[in-house]
């Protein structure tokens, strides 16, 4: 499979011991370096008050860094008001005019940048012609659905061809069905334009599907930046492990280390998996709940006490020396009623092992 195209407009964004401040004590984003590829989708992923939504808005110019530099391309842009900078915002609330239609809503930035009429009209309707919009030009934001509206927003950012497009939370106010089908098409717009873009969301799902790299930040700092799958499988810490995905972490010791495996103990259960580093002595076990395999003819005795069917897949809640887990399994069928005491033990690919607390 060949790499997408980069568009020739596409450029790097480069944090340099960046922070942001506000007022004296308020630390919204500490002294964080970043690296944004050309052509590349990276989003920004963590709980609210992390500082990513103020990192995006470092890089549109809409905020200014205390200190730090910040790069656009190989621009020093730190000190740049956001209407020297080559960036463009599709925001959560979209921010249309309800009483222009489409295309002048598209054409809105184009003719304020200081394009002729007619060059501005030519550029809307390509762009929305890109976001799937041909023929909805004359009508107004009131007679489109909720994700024909977040296109519009899309649209209107992408005619200007910044050399970055910011996204900040863009499906928040779309119902579960459409925000999957809005961010496949977001994702397919970038890769076939070969866009550099800075996404923020808090949803982990979202991330993950839309993602060349995901930022997972913390407390105004960076915790570890990875593609999607090293996230998911290779997680740092408890924090990363809990955020990207469900995980149950579950308290081990690691009995022996034997070059780089491990072998650990869990209410009297052993099993071997990369030892990343970590020695002999306590340490946390992360395991995704579709990697507990429930009924083996060996394992860790276990009770279930919850059982619930979700349509795709059982969900299992299970209890005991090791304390609780969440597993998931897909057989439908043949459900485990609760109350039924069983064995449960974990895949040979999928756990991680994490330093203790």
């Amino acid at each position: 499979m060949s790499e997408p195209t980069i568009s020739s407009k596409a450029a790097t964004v480069r944090f340099d011991g960046v922070s942001k401040l506000f007022g004296k004590d308020v630390v919204a984003v500490d002294n964080i370096d970043l690296h944004v590829a050309a052509g590349k989708l990276v989003t920004l992923l963590g709980p609210s008050g992390c500082g990513k939504t103020t990192t995006l808005r470092m890089i549109a110019g809409l905020e200014m860094a205390s200190s730090g530099r910040i790069l656009i391309g190989d621009r020093d842009v730190t000190k740049l008001p956001a209407t020297d900078r080559d960036v463009s915002m599709v925001f959560q609330s979209y921010a249309l005019f309800p009483h222009m239609s489409v295309l002048e809503n598209v054409m809105y930035g184009l003719t304020f940048s200081g394009f002729a009429k007619d060059e501005a009209r030519t550029r809307a309707l390509k762009g929305l012609d890109l976001v799937g919009l041909k023929g909805f030009d004359t009508r107004l934001p009131s007679e489109l659905s909720g994700g024909q509206q977040q296109r519009v927003a899309v649209a209107r950012a992408l005619v200007l061809e910044p050399q970055v497009l910011l996204f900040d939370e863009p499906l928040s106010n779309l119902d579960a069905k459409l925000r999957r089908q809005v961010r496949e098409d977001i994702r397919a717009i970038q890769q076939d334009l070969g866009l550099t873009v800075v996404y923020v969301t808090h949803d982990q799902e979202e991330a993950l599907a839309v993602s060349d790299e995901i930022v997972v930040m913390r407390n105004a700092a960076i915790a570890q930046i990875g593609t999607p799958r090293q996230l998911y499988d290779t997680p740092n810490d408890r924090f990363v492990a809990d955020f990207i995905g469900e995980a149950n972490l579950l308290e081990c010791q690691i009995t022996d280390v034997s070059g780089d495996t491990a072998t650990i103990e869990i209410a009297g259960h052993r099993h071997q998996l990369p030892s990343r580093g970590l020695t002999s002595g306590p340490a946390t076990l992360a395991v995704r709940p579709s990697r507990i395999l429930i009924n083996e003819a060996s394992g860790i005795p276990a009770t279930v006490d919850k059982a619930t069917y979700v349509g795709v897949r059982m969900e299992y809640t299970l209890t005991g020396g090791f304390g609780q887990v969440f597993a998931v399994q897909d057989d439908v069928d043949e459900p485990i009623a609760p109350g039924t005491e069983v064995k449960m033990t974990f895949a040979q690919k999928g756990p991680v092992l994490l330093p203790g607390e």
